[in-house]
């Protein structure tokens, strides 16, 4: 049985351990606002469940001194980001550390059976490994997938490249398999919980998550929570149209954003300034590795390859054209720009910046940090871990 927290004072005495860690009883009740008493009652409830436990003692305050309270050492919850080309997997404790981490490559197209299967397999690595140091059972498994997620439902509907995911029984196949609660939600969301909780965003209440890999989306951070809109599918900016006449996109409209610059689009671009002679860098390349990435362009481009360039300026200039426009209608504390083809690095987002500036309201970009996340590719797992731990420390 699941174990959970019986009252709203003991889910948040939980979360604020969870986000600022060990804490004496005497900062928890000045925070809480109870009654010696009653935050004894609800401590001594937390730890009978086995949730809390005791830390030791702490310093002096004038009087007797308070005892220490943190999150029991031995919760465990996992963190699930399944990207379109990778997986990656973590192990966190309570206070959502990363205890172990692993990654392999994986096609998401290959279908929902093979890639779980994969996933099943990277979390029994983590669980037997030493360095996820288990002590006992999962207490719940977050995960992510690259594409549009039901709210309601918490299943996949209809992603543009995931074929045969529509609707498949992601947490019920993972649920079965560990026994454990589970949630399942788009990439983006997770890594924008991620950055809520341990990146650029710990202190910013409403944000933007830009993330830029084979598909582009965005994730909505409205204080403090993540805005999924009425269904689940608020952020789907990879699909706003830039060009009518643009070139065809995976969603089967033409001229999206993400048909100028995701992932594929980049390869798609590289390719074709392979073969032309545009490119004697990506040309070079393609005839050792016969094929091309948006890594490769990235590489192109930090060493001056002007067809290169010119590629990461044109996708940075698309994104801010979308995001000058996302800016003006949110108004939002802070923009942070991550995923894999984020690792163009300062080039393109001083394009991105630039066109932002530039175009949107001088209101909202007056004190608007643009920025590239630093949680790289711990982002998504640690929000995962976020998303299931949220849902666990609500009351029942």
């Amino acid at each position: 049985m699941t174990v959970r927290p019986e009252n709203p004072h003991q889910a948040r005495l939980l979360r604020l351990l969870r986000q600022d860690g060990a804490r004496s009883r005497a900062e928890l009740g000045e925070v809480v606002r109870l009654s010696a008493s009653k935050l004894a009652l609800e401590l001594d409830r937390l730890t009978q469940l086995g949730l809390v436990e005791s830390g030791g003692l702490a310093a002096s305050r004038g009087g007797r001194r308070s005892g220490i309270v943190r999150l029991a050492s031995d919760l465990r919850f996992v963190g699930v980001d399944i990207g379109a080309t990778s997986i990656d997997v973590g192990v966190t404790n309570g206070e959502l550390e990363v205890l172990g981490h692993l990654s392999k490559p994986a096609d998401v197209r290959e279908g929902p059976e093979a890639v779980l299967d994969q996933t099943m397999e990277l979390v029994g690595k983590l669980l037997t490994g030493e360095t996820a140091d288990m002590h006992g059972v999962i207490h719940g498994i977050g995960l992510g997938v690259p594409g549009p997620v039901s709210f309601r439902d918490r299943t996949p509907v209809s992603p543009p490249i995931m074929p045969g995911w529509d609707r498949f029984p992601v947490r019920e196949s993972l649920t079965r398999e560990f026994g454990c609660p589970v949630l399942v939600d788009n990439d983006v969301n997770i890594m924008a919980l991620g950055e809520l909780h341990a990146g650029l965003a710990r202190s910013v209440d409403d944000f933007l998550l830009v993330k830029i890999g084979t598909g582009i989306g965005c994730g909505i951070v409205v204080d403090g929570e993540i805005y999924r809109g009425v269904t689940g599918s608020a952020g789907d900016i990879g699909h706003i149209r830039v060009d009518e006449d643009g070139p065809l996109c995976t969603c089967g409209n033409t001229g999206c954003l993400e048909a100028y610059f995701g992932g594929a689009a980049l390869a798609r671009d590289a390719l074709a300034a392979a073969r032309s002679g545009e490119s004697a860098f990506l040309a070079d390349r393609l005839a050792h590795e016969g094929a091309l990435t948006a890594e490769d362009v990235g590489a192109a481009a930090g060493s001056g390859d002007a067809a290169a360039v010119r590629m990461v300026r044109e996708g940075g200039r698309h994104v801010g054209l979308v995001l000058a426009s996302l800016v003006s209608f949110f108004n939002p504390g802070l923009v942070i720009i991550g995923g894999g083809v984020a690792g163009l690095g300062h080039a393109l987002l001083a394009e991105v910046r630039s066109v932002v500036y530039q175009r949107s309201l001088p209101l909202a970009t007056g004190n608007l940090p643009i920025v590239l996340s630093e949680l790289g590719g711990t982002a998504g797992i640690v929000g995962a871990a976020r998303l299931i731990s949220d849902h666990l420390f609500t009351a029942d």
